[in-house]
């Protein structure tokens, strides 16, 4: 089978890149034609032997994949419901799911002749994800970075640097992954003829949302299969942190058509539900256009864009991939939100109990499967996307808790 060939016989997107009402393309005349081409050379791609063997090589070699499926078995036995698992992406090269994207992202690039490649980063998982794959196929690489989220990932921004990406800290607006992608888009529209954005999520204008989507699906085939062999079944629940939203798309899209597996996505909620004190569009925001895309927005009365707050870096956005806004009407997938004092503590409650220092943005997943699986039965498995580690994370935690790093 090729590794992109599609795990879901839903017809979405259409020919105009949208998911029921979401997504489209709404970007100036300038970037019309890289995105055809990229379209383009996506679909060629996919279809494409070569180009799927040499992704499913460094897959396996380089990234290390299959990820493993993990019993959580001290968690479980604390929470007394549900069985609890967890599919590590926190074990792949670079330690998160971003690996599976951007090096197909990067042979895209040199399909295209393109000599050069941006990247935004939140939390800086995909920013070393994007130097990494540059660093393995010689290209030029710059990264986008908010200045706060600079402060904040400084282990993921020395790791950039020794990889030879230039990290280009964003001083504008919150200095957060929106300001990164705002900056972003602006070099690629100036730099078009000869550079590659890599964006990271299921955000952005046609044909990012799907094409991050596929390259992401490999997580919840791996996982489908896995669960099988374990159990002779598909999981009763699978559970997954969004911010823009790739881990829990790529988790999510090979179970799309399993009515039988419910499907949950964690927000940030942040330390309120007021305004500005969460990042969590698809519950309190409403259908806007960001950064190329109509999409559940976090937007005021005027249609701007409002201010988000997450402990989490990579949670720290104000929109999401529109794959997720169409799961939401459509009520596929239910979407809630934990906050940051609960992810907080399942930080620290997966470290004691699983010797796992799950990423803060995982970690909100976590907290919220705590929960849910407290009312499950023992019979039944919950399956967690792990999605990134979380050593990045140990000096933001020391620091807000007042305490030596």
């Amino acid at each position: 089978m090729s590794t992109l060939q599609p795990t879901s016989k839903t017809s979405v997107p259409d020919e105009r890149g949208r998911f029921g009402d979401f997504g489209g393309r709404f970007v100036p005349e300038t970037l019309t034609a890289a995105l055809e081409e990229l379209e383009r050379e996506y679909t060629a791609a996919k279809a494409d032997p070569e180009f799927n063997q040499q992704l499913d090589h460094l897959l396996t070699t380089f990234v290390g994949r299959p990820s493993p499926l993990y019993y959580a078995r001290r968690l479980s036995q604390a929470v007394g419901g549900a069985q609890i698992w967890f599919k590590r992406e926190d074990l792949n090269h670079t330690g998160a799911h971003k690996i599976n994207n951007t090096l197909g992202q990067a042979l895209l690039t040199l399909r295209m002749g393109k000599r050069r490649v941006i990247a935004e980063t939140g939390a800086g998982q995909h920013g070393v994800a994007s130097a990494t794959a540059c660093a393995h196929f010689g290209l030029p690489c710059v990264v986008y970075m908010g200045a706060e989220d600079v402060r904040r990932q400084k282990p993921n921004v020395f790791s950039m640097k020794l990889m030879g990406a230039e990290v280009r800290p964003v001083t504008s607006g919150s200095q957060t992954l929106r300001d990164a992608v705002n900056e972003a888009m602006r070099d690629w529209m100036a730099s078009v003829e000869d550079t590659h954005y890599i964006i990271g999520s299921v955000i952005g204008p046609h044909p990012f949302p799907m094409m991050v989507r596929d390259f992401q699906s490999v997580i919840g085939r791996e996982a489908r299969t896995q669960c099988l062999e374990a159990w002779q079944r598909l999981p009763d629940m699978i559970v997954a942190c969004v911010g823009g939203g790739s881990n829990a798309a790529g988790m999510f899209y090979p179970f799309i058509e399993d009515s039988e597996v419910r499907l949950v996505g964690v927000e940030a909620g942040g330390r309120s539900t007021q305004p500005g004190e969460h990042a969590s569009p698809l519950t309190h925001g409403s259908p806007g256009v960001l950064h190329g895309s109509y999409s559940y927005v976090m937007q005021d009365e005027d249609g701007q864009t409002s201010p988000v707050h997450s402990v989490s870096a990579g949670l720290d956005y104000p929109g999401v991939g529109p794959e997720h806004s169409h799961w939401k009407e459509t009520d596929r997938v239910h979407y809630t939100e934990c906050r940051d004092d609960q992810a907080l503590a399942a930080y620290d409650q997966v470290a004691r109990t699983e010797g796992i220092l799950a990423a803060l943005e995982t970690s909100h997943a976590i907290a919220k499967s705590l929960e849910i699986a407290a009312d499950m039965s023992p019979k039944q498995n919950l399956l967690v996307c792990l999605s990134g580690r979380g050593d990045k994370d140990a000096a933001e935690i020391a620091r807000l808790k007042g305490q030596d790093y």
